[in-house]
């Protein structure tokens, strides 16, 4: 995969970054008029709560094989995604802190997008897409090639899994500015899952499912 595609992915996830950090305080205003804060009940802040526990998964991944590996293509999209997905947690956490509720909530995951009921996470995978505990001991073991490989089958999977999401927040989210980064979500992790599959096939692999 050529430094153009990475650098257009990179491009694309900063400009979500930039146009969502410009107006994560003023959340509470959307579209000029005062916006009813959510409660904890709402698809606005179950999304912001399991958004946040998704994303800070991904971004361990993406530290554990900047270390694993010196492919430079892979450190470099590791690298994109952390900061992405650091930056955007720290967004979600924030709205949370000025709708004055809580980071945590007694209801199983994903309650708010009416899967409250799937059945509970496995070994760390609290959420679909997410690797589980055995996996992230897996990366940690691995080296060079092998890392990468994993590492991208992984991140395809979380993907997935956090575009899911939020294609549920786009549709039940009432918080204009929240629906507009969870869209942002959607488009950028499309264009990494697209990526990844050629850097994949590079590496004589594929996603795996």
């Amino acid at each position: 995969m050529s430094g153009r595609s990475l650098g257009w992915v990179a491009g694309t996830a900063a400009a979500v970054l930039v146009a969502a950090g410009a107006i994560t305080y003023a959340v509470a205003q959307d579209g000029g008029s005062p916006a009813r804060t959510p409660d904890a009940a709402s698809a606005d802040a179950g999304f912001a709560r399991d958004m946040a526990v998704h994303h800070q998964q991904a971004v361990e991944m993406s530290y554990i094989v900047r270390d694993r590996t010196k492919d430079e293509e892979v450190r470099r999209l590791a690298y994109d995604i952390a900061q992405t997905q650091a930056n955007q947690r720290g967004m979600l956490l924030g709205w949370l802190d000025l709708w004055g509720l809580p980071k945590v909530s007694a209801d199983p995951p994903m309650t708010w997008m009416g899967m409250g009921d799937m059945p509970p996470g496995k070994d760390g995978a609290l959420m679909p897409g997410m690797a589980t505990n055995t996996e992230l001991k897996k990366l940690q073991s691995l080296n060079g090639k092998q890392a990468e490989v994993l590492y991208l089958q992984l991140m395809t999977e979380h993907h997935k899994g956090g575009i899911h999401m939020a294609e549920g927040c786009v549709d039940k989210c009432a918080v204009g500015v929240e629906k507009r980064l969870a869209q942002g979500m959607v488009d950028a992790q499309q264009s990494e899952i697209e990526l990844m599959a050629g850097m994949l096939k590079e590496r004589g692999a594929r996603p795996r499912s």
